[in-house]
């Protein structure tokens, strides 16, 4: 079955609605630029059966630490050009790794080789402007090019008529769903009903 990780929570109410749906993954984004971007701790302790993603771009690894301890963050997920280094120094504090990488025509999967020693999963991402968040898909096609064994997420620009297309790809290392900007009312705020619906559709 697949899982579903929904990113870019940061309204209270919102929140808690969410965590009723149960996704596997809640993601808590940590980055300026980005409109869901989360500098406060809300009331609203997600539970510890759903994963805590807190996801950064290019920070330092000290912000990381903080974040992990403010948040009591589960998973790290580092959407930046970070290192295998960096990777290496993340995995070290007892954390799942999760690398984002944007995918696109030329993209060069063997790049991840050096990454696989200390990342848990992938996420592929569309290619776009920001660093996330951008709406956008890529070809699925590629995927066939990669051939490693860290298993990974899908995100970019999935809306909830993809089901059935998503349930189609045969890649055995995909992991799950990662969801945002097309199940919003607007930035950080999420249409609960739709995420309920897709989450059936996806794992029914």
């Amino acid at each position: 079955m697949l899982q579903l990780k929904v990113c870019g929570m940061k309204d209270e109410s919102n929140l808690s609605q969410l965590i009723k749906v149960e996704p596997n993954l809640i993601g808590l984004i940590f980055h300026e630029k980005s409109p869901r971007n989360i500098t406060k701790q809300t009331s609203t302790a997600i539970p510890s059966h759903i994963g805590t993603v807190g996801v950064f771009v290019n920070e330092t690894e000290g912000f990381v630490l903080d974040k992990i301890d403010e948040f009591n963050l589960k998973y790290i997920q580092l959407h930046g050009s970070e290192s295998p280094h960096f990777c290496k120094n993340i995995k070290r504090l007892n954390r799942k790794v999760i690398k984002a990488f944007n995918i696109h025509s030329d993209f060069d999967f063997s790049q991840l080789d050096a990454y696989t020693p200390y990342c848990d999963y992938f996420l592929f991402d569309a290619f776009g402007k920001n660093a996330g968040g951008n709406g956008i898909t890529f070809d699925w096609s590629l995927l066939d090019k990669y051939e490693g064994k860290t298993p990974f997420f899908l995100s970019g620009g999935i809306n909830s008529n993809m089901t059935n297309s998503l349930k189609e790809i045969s890649h055995p290392m995909l992991k799950g769903i990662d969801i945002n900007s097309k199940f919003e009312i607007e930035p950080g705020l999420k249409d609960i009903e739709k995420i309920k619906t897709f989450k059936y559709e996806l794992q029914g």
